[in-house]
């Protein structure tokens, strides 16, 4: 797991230990360097990681690199945000938000 833009990296080799058997809520931003609102998101991402970080666990998944993962979950665009609760899926969200809303939609999860 290697760390880009002050985010921990997930990829499709280490996705099921670092997300699917972790155990804490992760939430997953579905990335692309290409990305603007992407890039956008990640100060956002990176604030919730560092205040929630004992309840939820932040991770990136770039989706050119880790074709697998993306297909495997659906991901048709970028930023895509999936939470994993339990080894499952238990939310999705598509888009950039700001950090209050995207607190507000986490907080059933957290």
């Amino acid at each position: 797991m290697s760390r880009v833009s002050g985010l921990a990296e997930v990829t499709d080799a280490d996705f099921a230990a670092e997300v699917i058997d972790a155990g804490l809520p992760v939430l997953v931003q579905f990335t692309a360097d290409w990305c603007g609102p992407c890039r956008q998101l990640a100060p956002v991402l990176r604030d919730i990681a560092a205040e929630e970080g004992g309840r939820l666990k932040v991770v990136q998944l770039d989706v050119d690199r880790n074709p697998e993962t993306t297909v495997a979950y659906g991901v048709l665009s970028t930023p895509t945000l999936m939470v994993f609760s339990g080894g499952e899926p238990v939310r999705s969200m598509v888009g950039a938000r700001p950090k209050r809303r995207l607190l507000e939609e986490l907080a059933d999860v957290l």
